[in-house]
């Protein structure tokens, strides 16, 4: 490193409040031999050290130096990989649009990144995409990470192909439980971050604590010294501007790109290697056949060239030719590319077996790349053909070869999902394996838009035995509610075996942030609950924390159902009569069998009862035309997400393209009471 002899004033920023020892790490960090000092200007403390010019790939020059040398800089210097990522509504995507338009790489109307349907319906992002843009002659690789905790895994999975993190935080809501998480991944890979606070233009912001708290998180995870020096962008997403300080102009996101090109490493990739890549993701063309989507790790790949697949092990499972190199440039679709260089994202055609973690290579390769191992699922839930009395009246895909092939497709995509055969009905029935109810949700979700029909079981937790001891999932539950609320929230989760954390004061008058840790089990079926207890005003996320011994049996925590004893359709008469027996879930005229839940009942227990009973015609009228007349309570109506959440262990979603029903395993009142009666005897 070359130093100038003036020196430059730097203001200390929130994240260098915790004392003298960290401000002497820094000014060491710089030179050891270089005077340094504290000046005060203006009341405004600040660290005066000599400018430091740093030469060679990924690192950027001082304003006013001049560099030593003059070389062409290489394809790859001219590169940057880099991924955002951060908790859920905290603006990755909205972001990321902002910087394509930018770049004059499309943009325009619209969530460009958000490219599934029920992305765009529900407002989240739920699988990693990749794209790419031009910044004055630098390319950036950039992936749109999910911000769910059960999409965890596109996020682990990502982290291979990039060299840099834009941590976006919220600059009202801080840090939350899916910020710490993806946090501890990028910095376990030893990327460097840039910490964008995004949405300053909200009223609620309280950026200096914000910017403290992201500081402290980053000690907590065990950053090192190059990542905890972090620089800080302020940006709303949502207008379009990103600046190195508040006082910025805020007019365009300029800031931001420089200081990716500036701050963020080039990749690394010895190009006169032979070819070597891992696939990242996998995805499907009526045309090309397989796509596989990765970072190339050495060598160069053009079109014809022949490749191969080797496994984990370095087995070859297939061989071929890279028949199409395509690259997806701003909101612009894909692009055919000629050549793939070291360093670069694209996706490559011409394999029919390779999947997601295999190594796309030159035959001459024979060692594979070592991949990341990502976190265990903690959910499970059996997927089942639809066996009800109103099968096949909606969907098209019925039996369980077809579901068995539709697993196995989404387990080669989407690598925190695993799927076995279940032993106890003979392969008929899958377990699926995932992280949890929202990314199992999503599945069933895109399943049956496809036109399949399912019977699916409740969620149930995957347990682990350690020295013969069973041990379950433990999440940290963090929560925002309003006071009022705070008693009803903690002694329902603590009847769930939740143990607190953690309590204080929210940013907002009148609310209280909660820290606790709760069983997985504990939590199913409790989102519609919490929401129900706190108006619809609560916050809550959830997040995977370990593993621990079995907590103990938890009691029932829901009420009985009411559940027809007859088939047909729904009639007024006998819903007016069942409204006293407890709270309904369907319609008049609405069709249900035998065995189907239509109600929850008021009492502990489950009920049996016809609603499908019509008055009998006779004779006899009443004066005032009241037989006319019948007025229902609207219904509870429950979506998928709901629906799962709410069904206990001997019960059932059928879940087909146009309808969502719950009902008894055993739809035989008289088999669910024998079996009820040989429960209660063991």
């Amino acid at each position: 490193a070359q130093t100038q002899a003036l020196g430059t004033l730097v203001p200390l920023s929130p994240k260098m409040k915790t004392g003298a020892a960290l401000c002497a790490r820094i000014i060491h960090g710089v030179s050891p031999r270089i005077p340094c000092g504290v000046a005060a200007l203006g009341g405004v403390r600040a660290v005066l050290f000599p400018t430091v010019v740093f030469q060679g790939p990924g690192r950027g020059f001082a304003q006013g130096s001049q560099r030593s040398m003059s070389t062409t800089p290489t394809p790859q210097q001219r590169m940057r990989n880099i991924a955002v990522i951060a908790h859920v509504d905290h603006g990755k995507t909205t972001l990321v649009d902002k910087l394509i338009e930018a770049c004059g790489e499309g943009g325009g109307e619209g969530r460009v990144m958000d490219s599934l349907d029920i992305e765009m319906e529900r407002g989240i992002t739920i699988m990693a995409k990749c794209t790419s843009m031009t910044w004055k002659d630098t390319k950036i690789n950039l992936v749109d990470t999910p911000g769910h905790a059960d999409f965890g895994g596109e996020v682990e999975r990502v982290m291979d192909m990039i060299d840099g993190v834009l941590l976006l935080v919220d600059a009202a809501e801080g840090p939350m439980a899916q910020t710490k998480f993806v946090l501890a991944k990028a910095l376990a890979r030893g990327v460097r971050p840039i910490v964008v606070i995004n949405k300053v233009d909200k009223e609620s912001s309280r950026i200096n604590e914000v910017e403290s708290d992201v500081f402290d998180l980053f000690s907590y995870l065990g950053a090192t010294e190059e990542q905890l020096d972090f620089p800080v962008i302020y940006a709303s997403g949502r207008l379009g501007w990103a600046d190195l300080s508040l006082d910025g102009p805020r007019q365009d996101s300029t800031a931001l790109l420089d200081l990716i090109v500036s701050h963020l490493p080039p990749p690394t990739g010895d190009s006169a290697e032979p070819f070597s890549m891992v696939a990242t993701m996998l995805s499907s063309d009526q045309f090309l056949g397989r796509l596989l989507t990765g970072r190339v790790y050495s060598g160069c790949a053009k079109v014809n060239d022949p490749v191969i697949a080797l496994n984990d092990e370095g087995v070859k499972i297939d061989m071929g030719k890279i028949t199409k190199i395509l690259g997806r440039h701003g909101g612009m679709g894909t692009m055919a590319l000629d050549v793939a260089e070291a360093g670069d994202i694209v996706q490559i055609a011409g394999l029919a077996k390779a999947t997601v973690s295999d190594t796309i290579c030159h035959p001459d390769v024979t060692v594979a790349i070592k991949t990341v191992k990502i976190d265990p699922p903690t959910v499970c839930m059996t997927f089942a053909p639809n066996d009800s009395p109103l099968q096949g009246r909606d969907g098209s895909k019925l039996t369980s070869q077809m579901i068995w092939d539709r697993l196995n497709k989404e387990m080669e995509n989407n690598i925190s999902i695993n799927v076995q055969k279940s032993e106890e009905t003979g392969g008929e029935a899958f377990e699926v394996f995932g992280r949890g109810e929202l990314q199992l949700g999503i599945l069933m979700e895109n399943m049956r838009r496809e036109g399949f029909e399912l019977g699916v079981s409740p969620p149930q937790v995957v347990f682990r035995y350690v020295n013969g001891k069973k041990h379950e999932p433990i999440e940290e539950v963090s929560i925002e509610v309003d006071d009022d609320y705070m008693g009803m929230v903690v002694n329902k989760l603590n009847a769930r075996k939740g143990v607190i954390v953690e309590v204080k004061p929210s940013n907002e008058a009148g609310r209280s942030k909660i820290v606790m840790n709760v069983p997985t089990r504990g939590m199913l079926g409790y989102r519609s609950v919490f929401f129900t207890d706190t108006r619809g005003s609560g916050i809550m996320t959830r997040l995977y924390l370990e593993h621990q011994p079995f907590l103990g049996e938890i009691n029932h925590m829901r009420k009985g159902v009411l559940v027809s004893m007859a088939s047909g359709k729904c009639t007024e008469y006998s819903l007016t009569d069942l409204e006293a027996r407890g709270s309904l879930f369907v319609e008049p005229r609405t069709e249900v069998y035998a065995g189907m839940i239509f109600g929850e009942h008021s009492k502990e227990t489950d009920l049996d009862a016809n609603p499908c009973k019509a008055k009998a015609l006779s004779n006899m009228r009443t004066t005032d035309g009241k037989d006319d007349f019948v007025s229902l309570r609207p219904p509870r109506k429950f979506n998928l997400e709901e629906s799962l959440a709410y069904i206990m262990v001997d019960e059932q979603l059928e879940v087909t393209p146009l309808n969502v029903r719950m009902r008894k395993r055993q739809l035989d009142s008289k088999k669910r009471g024998v079996t009820t009666r040989d429960k209660g005897k063991n």
